[in-house]
């Protein structure tokens, strides 16, 4: 049994909810500094603490990170040596140079770090893998993203949110950081960026708004489209691979479900596409998904979790993307080992 305290009860509300209905978790101690919302959190077995020092001391196993993304590195870091492993929601840290600091850590500890990238668990990811591993997507040509949510007053009224030095970046740090993983997962890496950012629809600090070039491995472009004054929530996903293309539904939240569309470039495959996809068996979506990968990474074994590296990559994209905006210029990938943006790119 592997045994969880839980840092941040907002966010980390939706972390409980799924470890409850998963074996091999025990989520023993919960942290938070908002005493009503702690009391309505801690059932049963789950002790309420008031600091994050006290969760360090506990007897467990796994440090859950659900805090506001200025305190992400410190408190990962803190965790490893402290001897726990590290689930950390995104962003896994505000700078390169966090990354190497909670990478180095990890090496010193022997503990592992598991970035929250729970959108990649879903039927749809399902297929399309099934669909890869049928040889009948090829190589990647283009894609584009919409990410396009609705985010007010009521949102910004957390004080932290929107702020360089609470939340440490806007829409591409906080919303779209998703589905700029989903595409260098399932589709290519990123190489280069080019980028435009602005504040346009709330009177923030950060930025809430984006239009991204993306040059990927292998030759093949994307777009990616931001907002927060979208109508309604929505996310919606496009890969042209060489022999398919998918197009995802709208679902903000849990991307990979939905009715998603593949359809076949030559018609004569259409028929091997569908059946493919229909004799998929569906795994868990979400954080359903995620977390039972990082129990098996933990345990040794083999598993689809999230990885450091995964967490890395997300981590230089941002920066390049920020690099780019600023300095009006493309940015390639990966960042040179010189760049002042390593060390953040707050303001």
């Amino acid at each position: 049994m592997i045994r969880v305290a839980i840092l941040g009860g907002g966010i980390g509300a939706q972390h409980l909810a799924a470890y409850a209905h998963l074996d091999g978790f025990a989520v023993t101690h919960l942290v938070d500094q908002d005493v009503d919302r702690r009391t309505a959190l801690c059932r049963e077995k789950i002790t309420p603490l008031s600091t994050v020092e006290d969760a360090l001391a506990a007897d467990v196993d796994l440090i859950d990170i659900c805090l506001p993304p200025h305190l992400h590195a410190p408190v990962a870091i803190a965790s490893l040596d402290a001897g726990k492993h590290v689930i950390c929601e995104k962003p896994l840290a505000t700078s390169m140079a966090q990354v190497d600091a909670i990478s180095n850590a990890a090496a010193r500890t022997g503990m592992s770090v598991f970035p929250v990238f729970q959108y990649r668990f879903g039927p749809a990811f399902d297929k399309l893998q099934a669909l890869q591993a049928a040889g009948l997507v090829g190589a990647a040509r283009a894609a584009s993203l919409e990410t396009h949510w609705n985010r007010g007053a009521d949102y910004y009224a957390v004080p932290w949110r929107g702020t360089w030095a609470g939340e440490q970046g806007g829409a591409v740090l906080g919303h779209a950081i998703h589905a700029h993983d989903l595409l260098t997962r399932f589709l290519a890496p990123i190489e280069g960026v080019a980028a435009r950012l602005g504040t346009i629809v709330n009177p923030i600090e950060t930025e809430d708004s984006a239009a991204l070039i993306f040059d990927l491995e292998g030759g093949a472009l994307a777009t990616s489209s931001v907002t927060l004054g979208s109508a309604r929530d929505e996310t919606r996903l496009r890969f042209v691979y060489e022999h398919l293309t998918v197009t995802s539904h709208t679902n903000p939240y849990a991307p990979g479900e939905g009715k998603w569309q593949f359809v076949a470039r030559d018609p004569a495959r259409q028929a091997l596409v569908d059946q493919v996809c229909a004799d998929v068996v569906p795994g868990p979506v979400g954080f359903a998904g995620f977390l039972p990968e990082v129990g098996k990474a933990i345990e040794g074994a083999p598993n689809s979790a999230v990885t450091l590296e995964d967490g890395a990559a997300s981590v230089a994209l941002v920066t390049a993307i920020y690099a780019s905006h600023r300095r009006g210029v493309r940015v390639s990938l990966p960042i040179s080992a010189d760049d002042p943006m390593r060390e953040g790119w707050q303001p």
